[in-house]
């Protein structure tokens, strides 16, 4: 018959068992973190070792811009098919949403940071293939998507950026704009909807609003993506090549089409005039749908990265909590 153990014996017995799970737990989030620097380490591979590079290649400098200077077509950066690209694509997913987390994470105990991805381009230049390819390797839990469309007679009551701030990401959100505030300087010029005096005077208002942003803790990614024409062509007569794309199709879009050159004109100016240190714009080559994609999705990954999001620190004992469990 086995030995009953003393008081003495348990107690010992529950200390070392106390300090075999301490250490259990210390290996485990030593392993953990170990993890979650891997995913974070392929997701930098994937993004390309030259990731400042490619920032650097498609942020839009301040000053005079020529629109027709960047290609639309892919840089020597990165994939240069599409194999690569959607393998390059896939292995980022992981990295994005560790940091993503992290972000949610870290709001949780107070700060303040989050990321709004600011899409704008001519029609068929992907943004929504972006917010599903690209976008789409996120949690949606923490995304926060709004596409702005005509607006509103109760929108229209209000200053043009009243609807937007209404969407602005919460803290540790990723927000995502389909369209913008811009749109109040491009299609709003391009079809004189309200007078040269007024929307002028609407790049000033833009750059104050997004230091407004900075200031509060949003950090601001901006992508136009650049399509060349003969490229919207292809695309716009494949909707009407296939019975399961007509839908896609809006007659309209040929009706803007005929507007390109102006498009083109209100393009530069935005590039121009609100291409900002604290929000710069980024320029991405679509003809190419794979780099589109891969190349939002890197620049995401950067951001991310630079904000250096950490899990906070637990905010009660350790211990003590363990215990309570245990005793539960």
């Amino acid at each position: 018959m086995a030995k009953k153990k003393s008081v003495k014996d348990k107690h010992s017995s529950s200390k070392k068992a106390g300090k075999s799970a301490k250490s259990s737990a210390k290996s485990s989030a030593k392993a953990v973190a170990t993890a979650q620097d891997g995913l974070i380490g392929d997701a930098k591979s994937s993004a390309g070792a030259a990731a400042p590079e490619l920032a650097d290649a498609l942020r839009v400098p301040r000053g005079p811009v020529d629109l027709a200077a960047f290609s639309t077509m892919p840089l020597d950066i990165g994939p240069q098919n599409k194999e690569h690209a959607l393998s390059a694509l896939e292995k980022l997913g992981p990295g994005l949403a560790d940091l993503q987390e992290k972000l949610y994470a870290q709001s949780v105990a107070g700060n303040r940071r989050s990321v709004l991805v600011v899409l704008q381009g001519m029609d068929t230049a992907g943004k929504d293939g972006v917010i599903n390819h690209a976008m789409g390797l996120l949690d949606p839990g923490g995304v926060r998507l709004t596409s702005f469309k005509t607006p509103t007679a109760e929108e229209l009551a209000h200053d043009f950026l009243w609807r937007v701030r209404k969407a602005v990401p919460r803290a540790g959100e990723i927000g995502i704009f389909n369209r913008s505030h811009y749109e109040d300087v491009l299609i709003v010029r391009v079809h004189d909807l309200v007078p040269k005096a007024v929307w002028s005077k609407r790049y000033a208002l833009i750059n104050a609003f997004e230091r407004e942003l900075a200031k509060s803790g949003v950090t601001v990614l901006k992508c136009f993506l650049h399509v060349s024409k003969e490229q919207q062509a292809e695309r716009l007569l494949a909707r009407l090549d296939d019975p399961t794309k007509y839908w896609k199709f809006n007659p309209a879009d040929v009706d803007e089409r005929l507007l390109w050159d102006d498009y083109q004109t209100a393009y530069t100016d935005v590039l121009a005039k609100c291409s900002t240190v604290g929000a710069p714009w980024h320029v991405i080559p679509s003809d190419k749908k794979w780099y589109r994609n891969w190349a939002v999705a890197s620049l995401l990954f950067s951001t991310l990265a630079g904000l250096d999001p950490q899990y906070p620190p637990a905010g009660y004992d350790i211990d003590e909590q363990r215990r309570r469990v245990q005793e539960s």
